[in-house]
């Protein structure tokens, strides 16, 4: 390989249809490396960003890559338009509930809205 075909253009399209890149990368580049990018590239004023790698799916021909493998062996024949932008879509898993959070789902059912008795 030479040159541009050991590139890959990428833009990674967000849920609210903004993108971050495009921007080229090493096919030899892995998925997880991707995700950090994205991390680091996430756009300040968006809230819940990902805080590690494990919060981010990333899809690409409608298929979520793996964290270990390259950008070379997720590439799709649709990837192979000499000069086309990839578009990988990011999928953020949201933060988990707060343990106080989750208490107080507890305390509404304590509270006798919804009381056992209610529903049974």
């Amino acid at each position: 390989m030479s040159g541009a075909q050991d590139q890959l253009e990428i833009k990674f399209r967000l849920i609210d249809g903004t993108d971050i890149g495009p921007r080229n990368f090493p096919v030899a580049t892995s998925v997880s490396t991707l995700k950090e990018n994205i991390i680091a590239q996430w756009p300040k004023e968006k809230e819940n960003g990902p805080r590690t790698v494990k919060d981010i799916k990333l899809i690409s021909a409608g298929r979520i890559l793996e964290n270990n493998k390259t950008v070379a062996e997720c590439k799709s024949t649709l990837c192979d338009i000499p000069g086309g932008v990839t578009t990988m879509h990011v999928v953020v898993q949201p933060p988990p509930l707060e343990k106080d959070e989750v208490a107080g789902v507890g305390k509404v059912a304590k509270t006798g809205i919804f009381t056992q008795s209610r529903w049974t």
